[in-house]
């Protein structure tokens, strides 16, 4: 039966538009579903179907709105089907940001499910006395709170949060789902979600106006020295989640939430892609980069692998070696558990020394047991050898885990540059005692992930500075942007430095790391908690000590930042650390 035969009292124009939407709306559900049939890796394969989706989607908003009377009328349109469509539209934007890692997309996807909330499209759903419908709303409101996470609008997050507790009880008592302890679930990962990244209470701010952003700006971008050559540019970055029982939320755990901001450019507040007909949300045509050959990219792209296999961190890893352009560079960053070798001293620091686990560690249990003892290697690990066919091109390397050390002779086998950022493999039993925030680190987010995430918060929280005025954190702020600034010209002033860092200097995200990198290490050998080389993170090839990461201009500086927030008790004073420490 067609939708003309349900009102048989429509003439022959009506039926026309109405049997042209449900034509409309029946071609996009079809190339939505298809959407996940598309391969995850890889650039040009998907683009043609995401332009054509969202073609179909365009025609599909234009002609509900310029036909909306007949189709109320004669169809019978409701207004929890206009707010599937723009869920719709929503997720299309949401998911394009995913692929191309330009954040002007989640301002789209922010714009479309901002409308269907204020407009209250899916207000009547639980009239309707459809289970399926309660749960469409419920998943709109999971969709909405990751945009708002990823925008940094934490109010309205927590609003919403509330909004879909509610929404859950109600939809709990009127349909007593067998789904009810997953979306119970949902909500206790959110709420774990925002607790754990909720580390320093900002106080003396409006609420309704403050955000605290932790992507690149004009602001924040660290300075460099004009004559200072550009070599390579980050075209691809992979980010692994493999830390067992780390907060998360959406397969997103705390330590790759904070390092995709920390690799992407704040969104243009300006950006104009969506179109506005009558007040109602509607899809603009994303400007695809295969189609304009003087487009920029703004930010690199990324692959978000949460828990991923060998085989899965093989395959994205091959994908992003393959779509390198010249002078384009690859990071990898891995936030995981350490896989421990069968060997503490060896020649052969490919596989002897371990390296990252692959998948839960206690997924590695199950499949450890039923391992021959001798000289075999964990198969279900990801070992420094692993990665060596990849330095065919630029490398940036980065191993948040307890068992870094393992990357730390990392070989330059086809002369490209390639750098490794290993984290402390320790944190001061001291400090796990006092800091309530990192008793866990595993599960409330890594300290050197926050480093380089936030240096300054990274900062007060190793000094146990849990509140801060709004006044207090500007002026901090303007202390490590003077740390970054001499930084950045000691890099280019040094004599005895690798050229590999030289190289990729001139690319603002890499530099942005490298300089955290250096105020991290500072920090913590000039920290009375921290004692030892296991405490510190390490970096190969070794930063210059003297030149850099001993140089007391950036000691000094750490120092008075301590003084700004009262805790210049728990550093050392000058020429009382020992600092030559492996790096």
């Amino acid at each position: 039966m067609s939708a003309t035969d349900l009102v048989p009292t429509m003439d022959e124009n009506e039926k026309k538009i109405v049997n042209e939407f449900c034509h409309l709306l029946e071609k996009s559900k079809q190339l939505f579903n298809g959407l996940r049939d598309l391969p995850q890796y890889g650039h040009k394969q998907w683009q043609s179907y995401f332009g054509r989706t969202f073609d179909v989607y365009t025609k599909l908003w234009k002609f509900q709105q310029q036909h909306r009377q007949i189709l109320d009328t004669k169809y019978g349109l409701k207004r929890w089907q206009i707010g599937e469509v723009a869920s719709k539209i929503g997720q299309l934007y949401y998911h394009y940001y995913l692929r191309t890692s330009e954040t002007n997309y989640l301002n789209e996807a922010f714009s479309f499910y901002s409308a269907i909330r204020n407009r209250g499209y899916y207000s009547k759903a639980n009239k309707e006395e459809r289970s399926d419908l309660m749960v469409k709303k419920l998943r709109f409101y999971a969709r909405f709170i990751v945009v708002c996470l990823l925008l940094k609008r934490m109010k309205l997050v927590k609003d919403l949060v509330k909004e879909l507790q509610a929404q859950i009880e109600d939809y709990t008592l009127t349909y007593e789902p067998e789904d009810q302890m997953e979306w119970t679930l949902v909500v206790g990962e959110i709420n774990a979600f925002l607790e754990s990244d909720n580390l320093i209470d900002i106080h003396d701010v409006d609420p309704n106006y403050f955000l605290l952003s932790h992507r690149l700006t004009p602001l924040n971008t660290p300075p460099l020295d004009k004559s200072t050559p550009v070599y390579l540019a980050l075209q691809e970055i992979i980010i692994v989640g493999n830390t067992a029982d780390q907060v998360k939320f959406s397969e997103l755990t705390l330590d790759m939430f904070r390092v995709l901001q920390t690799l992407e450019r704040e969104p243009q507040e300006d950006f104009t892609g969506t179109q506005i007909y009558d007040a109602s949300p509607a899809p603009g045509r994303p400007p695809f980069e295969n189609g304009d050959k003087n487009s920029k990219r703004d930010n690199p792209h990324k692959y978000l692998l949460y828990k991923p296999t060998y085989s899965q961190m093989n395959t994205f890893l091959a994908s992003g070696f393959k779509e390198l352009p010249p002078n384009g560079a690859m990071l990898l960053y891995l936030s995981a558990d350490g896989s421990l070798g069968n060997a503490k001293h060896t020649d052969d620091a490919a596989y002897d020394l371990g390296g990252v686990i692959c998948n839960s560690r206690k997924d590695a249990d199950i499949i450890n047991k039923n391992r021959r003892p001798g000289m075999l290697k964990e198969s279900n690990c990801l070992h420094p050898g692993d990665l060596y066919p990849y330095t065919r091109k630029p490398l940036f390397l980065i191993v948040d885990s307890d068992n870094s050390s393992a990357f730390q002779n990392f070989p330059n086998l086809f002369g490209q540059p390639v750098v490794c950022f290993l984290s402390p493999e320790q944190v001061p039993h001291a400090m796990q005692a006092v800091n309530q925030p990192i008793i866990d680190q595993n599960q409330k987010g890594k300290l050197f992930t926050l480093f380089l995430h936030s240096p300054l918060m990274a900062f007060c929280l190793v000094c146990n500075y849990m509140s801060i005025s709004i006044a207090t954190w500007d002026k901090c702020q303007a202390q490590v942007n003077k740390f970054m600034a001499e930084a950045s010209k000691l890099f280019v002033k040094s004599r005895s430095i690798d050229h590999a860092y030289i190289q990729f200097l001139g690319d603002d995200f890499l530099r942005l790391i490298m300089l955290r990198f250096v105020f991290c290490y500072i920090v913590l050998i000039l920290h009375r908690g921290f004692k030892g080389p296991s405490y510190y993170p390490m970096s190969h090839p070794p930063l210059p000590t003297e030149e850099i990461l001993e140089h007391p201009v950036l000691c000094k500086i750490v120092l008075e930042l301590s003084t700004l927030l009262d805790c210049r008790h728990v550093m050392s004073e000058p020429g009382e650390v020992d600092i030559h420490s492996t790096t």
